[in-house]
């Protein structure tokens, strides 16, 4: 009998709301990795302007597939919200330490919000292992 991880949502509106937003940040994280691979200029320049060798990107790329394939399949969409995480906070310190601006520093922590945001909304395990209390 296969062990089904994630609980029933509140309601129909919950969990579209949950999987619309985990879609739309999935589709993010293919277009970042997809861009790492294919190093288009704006990713070439990037690497440059941060001081990454662009030899980095494919891994990079491979991390960011890798980690969004993990973020949605069912059963273990909340490691992949655990590696989407870290891979964010990557990008925050590499901005930190690069003199980003203030926006290019705080997206990423608004990335990696919204992908749990979307698990969130959709699975009442989730909910009732991190309740949110009025």
């Amino acid at each position: 009998m296969p062990l089904n991880t994630q609980s029933a949502p509140e309601s129909k509106a919950m969990l579209w709301t949950g999987r619309i937003l985990t879609g739309l940040m999935a589709l993010f994280f293919i277009l970042d990795g997809v861009g790492h691979l294919m190093k288009p200029a704006p990713v070439v320049e990037a690497f440059a302007r941060l001081g990454y060798p662009l030899s980095a990107s494919v891994g990079i790329g491979l991390l960011a597939l890798i980690c969004t394939a993990i973020y949605v399949t069912p059963r273990t969409s909340v490691l992949g919200a655990i590696l989407l995480t870290g891979y964010m906070g990557g990008a925050v310190s590499t901005h930190v330490r690069a003199g980003s601006t203030l926006f290019e520093t705080i997206f990423p922590v608004i990335l990696g919000a919204l992908v749990w945001v979307g698990i969130y909304v959709r699975d009442a395990a989730l909910r009732k292992l991190i309740p949110l209390r009025r």
